[in-house]
């Protein structure tokens, strides 16, 4: 495994200077796709209520990394930045807590190449004053937290192009095909540690403190759910019978009038996709993407099965279990987005706590998530509707 893909947790200076510079590169890929159709400018640019315009992203990947960096900010407060933002007004312009999402489509932005100019002089600078740090992880934890948040932004910009039907990058991810008849894994349980240490590598504060977890014995799919599968659910009348959806589920189906995944086409019979721009013949074999929790639920409960919970799937994908495979979708579970007890925030204050108690849990990473950013520990979260990510699903029994 190359410096740039192995975990960035506990990653050295080489390693981050290494993969600062390759997520800057994809990120830049990104932000051209978006350019190519004219829409690196706001105006241009169709409204979506829970993704942020790609040119004020891309200022606020740059302002991240200049505030926790160089700017020496000890936490995401206002007023604990040491020194000033290289761009006029770049607090007023691209701190998230200043500026809500909805806020976003009507700030009058520097033009992109204004932006690109910010965003390499910062990355200059930090690259610059990464060479000069000790190779402590106190030294190194602001150089890793600007590494996660560009990476998760870079996720966040590629999903907007699926949305727009706009073409990817030319190095853009695959998503591989699950194996063939891989069947479910039985689990004794017993109890498990959940969560990550702070022993000086990297944790996202939502995984703090680790605690003991009692898991009673359970049975869980291999892998993920495939298209071929949510489709005999969908020839079954799935979204049609109302027996399956949760109350909230049938709520979302009624607006949306929906009877198939998002981005799915029915051609005769059989199903084609929307990926990146393009028709395509459904592949079968590959996780089901672009699934809500309402869809996940009505799946399961058509199925006989359950969801897992977040704590049975942390069990499995720790097991060291060969069957057990994950990385190709982000992962419903059953479990409610909640602190872990003794829970604090950390220097991004707003990462996980304006989210407990509103969002779900999803585990495991994505066909297009950073290979460096996959943790088994690591606990992703979204809005139950969130269709729009890729996120799929695999189910579970007593």
């Amino acid at each position: 495994m190359t410096l740039i893909n192995a975990s960035f947790r506990h990653a050295g200076a080489q390693q981050l200077a290494q993969s600062l510079l390759a997520a800057r590169q994809a990120t830049l890929s990104l932000f051209d796709c978006y350019t190519y159709a004219g829409l690196d400018v706001v105006a241009g640019m169709p409204h979506h209520p829970q993704l942020s315009p790609p040119l004020w992203q891309l200022g606020n990947i740059a302002w991240f990394a200049e505030w926790y960096i160089l700017r020496e900010a000890p936490s995401s407060h206002p007023a604990d930045a040491v020194y000033n933002s290289l761009l006029t007004r770049g607090d007023d312009l691209f701190d998230a807590n200043m500026v809500d999402h909805r806020a976003r489509w009507s700030l009058d932005l520097p033009s992109p190449g204004a932006v690109k100019t910010y965003c390499h002089e910062v990355l200059d600078r930090v690259l610059d004053k990464l060479s000069r740090e000790a190779n402590v992880d106190s030294a190194l934890a602001p150089y890793r937290l600007a590494l996660a948040h560009e990476d998760l932004c870079g996720e966040q910009l590629l999903a907007g192009l699926q949305w727009l039907g706009l073409k990817g990058p030319e190095a853009q991810p695959a998503s591989p095909s699950l194996p063939l008849a891989a069947g479910e894994i039985s689990f004794p349980g017993g109890s498990i540690e959940l969560g990550s240490r702070r022993d000086g590598g990297f944790a996202f504060d939502n995984e703090c403190p680790p605690h003991a977890c009692y898991v009673p014995p359970f049975t869980i799919d291999a892998v993920p759910v495939s298209n071929a599968q949510f489709a005999d659910f969908v020839s079954d009348g799935g979204y049609q019978n109302r027996q399956f959806w949760s109350a909230a589920g049938s709520a979302w189906l009624m607006q949306q009038e929906r009877s198939s995944p998002l981005y799915w086409l029915r051609d005769g019979m059989q199903w084609r996709t929307m990926r990146f721009g393009q028709r395509m013949t459904l592949p079968l074999h590959e996780a089901v993407r672009h699934i809500n929790l309402y869809e996940a639920q009505a799946y399961c409960a058509w199925a006989g099965r359950r969801l897992a919970s977040e704590a049975e799937w942390e069990y499995a994908a720790l097991s060291g279990h060969p069957v057990f495979q994950w990385g190709h979708v982000w992962e419903w579970t059953a479990t409610p987005f909640e602190p872990y007890p003794g829970f604090a925030p950390d220097a991004w204050r707003e990462y996980s706590a304006p989210y407990f108690m509103q969002h779900q849990v999803l585990r495991g990473a994505a066909f297009a998530t950073p290979p460096r950013l996959h943790s088994a520990r690591m606990r992703a979260f979204h809005a139950p509707e969130r269709g729009d990510i890729f996120a799929g699903l695999r189910t579970c029994a007593w």
